[in-house]
């Protein structure tokens, strides 16, 4: 097979890698929203309470959360290929224990099987793409496709969970996801790399395990209750105290452990540091756009579950154009410093127009243009901020370095959540009581409670939008200029090489040695 054949015959074969990568984290990230639809229609299936119903969705995330530095990490010890299988077949089985759950009690378990296996297969699947695509130009679109997933995968959620649960059963929702992970283990045995280890074995960091983990647990546990129970419950302080504490304790940890699990100076790096508060913003933002324009398009405006999740198709189809745009045009261009901030900007501006939505907002006119506007905000942000996220990672430290794209946009959402769905609820309670006195009959009560719903869901877009305008700030300071960038990335490009020779040389050896 001549060089250039076989050079072609490689370029196929990651582009193969991608669409199982993609697919693998389009399964995990729709499944954060793809089962809120399903609820309703599980509870009255399984007869459990609303009081209940949030551990649900609360089972996956405190999962999810807490264990993706320990996942990220396992696929560096274990071997990407294995733990990116491993966590597919988890995450199939586990759904399917929810798919077929008679009790809530086994529901709640499942999901909470979902999270962990999740923890192992988003860091995983992220980091086999940084290590598989080194060249410029093929790195470029492939992250431009994980980006957009990235952002878009909640959207797809809602449409695909509106459509599952209306025309066949909410089951679906968890069963659809052992049909994805056949045919991305499929592709992962064919397509996926084996990386050979050089150097060493090194040892999993038990210490700096226990304190994130635990760290990161009490976190969105702590956002999490505040949620339900408010921030004056005891079990909310104490958990982020305790959260506080833990992760202080890890970074000093962090500092004198032989075999840390997250060498600070993969997030001290400016433009890594950067990028993980980019996403950080952009997860905590955009739970802003799904679930109160959600609550809003069901609730105020009447829209069904499959209508509700067709309206977001627009801003998909804008967030994937801005993405390929973005990586393969503008950032080789001007790079994150530019083209993060401007997506900040656009997504402030979006949530700001949403302000506007009242009661007799028509789709079309009023609904659209916004929404367009977000998608193309996000996939200005998303693609641009996790490449720069794991450029010129040591490929040892490749999957606690993609984790930390995973964990800013899962704290980010949690986070995120129990604020604005607290500032939402004080805003509903004080407009009703401004307004109820004037309202006699019933039909009047019932307008001055759907107009306090609007009013809350405005307040969400304001300070969603606070968040992006604060983000636009800090990223236009903390990226590094365009040049910077290219120099990290030739370098990144040369150590792949080096890399792939010394590969190519180790099993040379081997097969004359044998």
């Amino acid at each position: 097979m001549s060089e250039k054949t076989a050079a072609e015959t490689a370029s196929t074969r990651r582009w193969f890698t991608l669409a199982t990568v993609a697919l693998a984290q389009l399964m995990v990230v729709l499944d954060a929203t793809v089962v809120n639809i399903a609820l309703p229609a599980a509870q009255a299936d399984l007869g459990f309470s609303n009081g209940d119903r949030q551990w649900v969705v609360t089972a996956y995330s405190l999962a999810f959360g807490s264990l993706l530095l320990l996942g990220g990490r396992m696929s560096d010890l274990i071997g990407r290929k294995r733990a990116f299988i491993i966590g597919l077949i988890g995450f199939a089985a586990a759904s399917a224990l929810g798919g077929a759950a008679d009790s809530f009690g086994t529901l709640v378990a499942a999901r909470a099987l979902q999270g962990l296996f999740g923890a192992l297969l988003a860091p995983t699947a992220l980091a086999v793409l940084t290590t598989t695509f080194t060249i410029p130009k093929e790195r470029a679109r492939a992250f431009g496709v994980f980006g957009a997933i990235a952002g878009a995968g909640g959207a797809v959620g809602l449409l695909l969970g509106g459509y599952l649960t209306q025309d066949f059963s909410w089951r679906w929702n968890l069963y659809i996801n052992v049909f994805f992970a056949i045919v991305a283990v499929i592709g992962a045995l064919i397509f996926v790399p084996t990386n050979k280890r050089t150097g060493p074995r090194p040892k999993l960091d038990v210490p700096g395990t226990l304190l994130v983990s635990g760290g990161l647990f009490a976190l969105v546990y702590g956002f999490s209750n505040a949620e339900t129970n408010g921030w004056g419950d005891f079990w909310t302080w104490s958990m982020l105290v305790a959260s506080g504490i833990l992760l202080v304790a890890f970074v000093l940890w962090q500092q004198r452990a032989k075999h840390p699990l997250l060498p600070l100076k993969i997030v001290l790096h400016r433009n890594r540091g950067a990028s993980y508060l980019s996403v950080f913003v952009a997860g905590s933002g955009m739970f802003a756009v799904f679930l109160f324009l959600t609550y809003y398009l069901q609730t105020s405006l009447g829209f069904s579950p499959i209508t509700t999740g067709m309206s977001f198709l627009p801003m998909i189809a804008c967030l994937v154009l801005a993405a390929q745009l973005g990586t393969n045009i503008f950032v080789p261009r001007f790079g994150p410093k530019v083209l993060v901030p401007i997506g900040m900007l656009m997504a402030s501006a979006a949530l700001a127009w949403m302000t506007l939505l009242d009661l007799s907002s028509t789709y079309a006119a009023n609904i659209l243009p916004p929404l367009m506007l977000m998608g193309l905000a996000m996939g200005t942000i998303m693609p641009a901020s996790i490449q720069t996220a794991t450029l010129g990672v040591d490929r040892q430290y490749a999957g606690v370095a993609s984790a930390m794209v995973n964990t800013s946009q899962q704290v980010g959402g949690s986070i995120s959540t129990a604020l604005l769905n607290t500032l939402v609820a004080t805003a509903v309670t004080n407009y009703i009581a401004s307004n109820i006195a004037g309202a006699t009959t019933p039909a009047a009560q019932a307008a001055v409670a759907a107009q306090a719903a609007v009013n809350g869901y405005h307040v969400a877009y304001w300070c969603a939008s606070g968040f992006f305008l604060a983000g636009a700030i800090m990223a236009a300071l903390l990226f590094e200029r365009k040049a910077s960038i290219h120099a990290t990335l030739h370098a990144a490009h040369a150590t792949a090489e080096q890399h792939r020779e010394n590969d190519r040389q180790a099993d040379a050896s081997a097969a004359t040695a044998g």
